[in-house]
């Protein structure tokens, strides 16, 4: 049975790239597999697929019991589809912390790095496999570097991420600097999207106690453009949290250019969230969090209601 290998729910840059990328390494190493997505990619990852010509995954909504998969970029049951506890998980390879809650059929192997991205980790284990592979593989490692570093702007990038992607733009003859401009630009351009489409399109489940936040972060280049609409995205977090069974939606407008979050303040639940978590006394319906880039490293480790 072909391996299917998946990233998590609203899937981004690094989670739709990863599955593209290990998919083709485990069919170079004798695993017949195939990426899929668990909807459908952002604006920066649908840039990413057409400025390397690779082929759209599939979209899956759930798996069938005994279906072989690896997971990547993602370790955390809630953001993977129906029925993982029943399929046949083979593989584990992520940069985030361990959540805990999923259940296997027998040991597995599992990777999870201290980097920036889980495409770097798949570079290394990949070894001299990854001179062999297309330009368009190498494009996708190298873009999902790139976004999940911000362009190495992120406090979660190390040396080790900068060198692999560095060595991956050498050998495709790719300036970085512009390459990240136009994945930027793209991912700024949120003009065809609903509220709740922005809410849910780079967002993650997480607990506070008795609390369960939607944490929402929009990365962009142009932050007018999603700030202008703050009075009806506000309105839909009551819609969106009943929809998706949380408490309250939490949106973090992150600047990538003046290296800033700004939280959308909607009701006092969200003012104290502020107040407890970064040390500011919101005055208004947003709030500027200078500095904060990162919602693994800088939101959700400090959240406090």
């Amino acid at each position: 049975m072909t391996t299917l290998v998946l990233g998590h729910k609203s899937p981004d840059t690094d989670s739709t790239g990863s599955p593209i990328v290990w998919a083709w390494y485990l069919n170079q190493t004798g695993t017949d597999a195939e990426p899929v997505l668990l909807g459908e990619p952002n604006t920066e990852a649908a840039f990413m697929l057409d400025r390397f010509g690779l082929e759209h995954p599939r979209i899956v909504d759930h798996l069938e019991d005994g279906q072989p998969v690896v997971v990547v970029d993602t370790n955390n049951p809630a953001e993977l589809p129906p029925g993982i506890d029943r399929a046949d998980i083979r593989q584990i390879i992520d940069h985030h912390k361990l959540v805990g809650g999923l259940e296997t059929a027998g040991p597995i192997d599992i990777t999870i790095r201290p980097l920036a991205c889980t495409a770097t980790i798949m570079a290394d284990l990949m070894g001299g496999t990854l001179d062999t592979a297309p330009d368009g593989i190498k494009g996708a490692i190298l873009t999902c570097i790139l976004s999940d570093t911000l362009a190495f702007r992120s406090p979660t990038t190390t040396d080790h991420d900068r060198a692999v992607a560095e060595r991956l733009a050498d050998d495709l003859g790719v300036d970085m600097g512009e390459l990240s401009d136009a994945m930027f630009a793209a991912k700024s351009d949120v003009s065809r999207f609903s509220d709740a489409e922005l809410l849910r399109m780079d967002s993650k489940e997480y607990a506070v106690g008795d609390t369960t936040f939607r944490v929402s972060v929009l990365e962009t280049t142009a932050p007018d453009a999603i700030l202008s609409r703050k009075a009806s995205l506000m309105e839909s977090m009551a819609s969106v949290a009943v929809e998706d069974g949380v408490n309250q939606v939490l949106l973090f407008v992150v600047d990538i250019l003046a290296e800033e979050a700004t939280l959308l303040v909607p009701n006092p639940l969200v003012a104290s969230v502020a107040k407890a978590s970064f040390g500011v006394e919101p005055e208004g319906d947003t709030v500027v969090l200078p500095g904060v880039l990162s919602r693994k490293k800088q939101i959700i480790p400090v959240l406090k209601t």
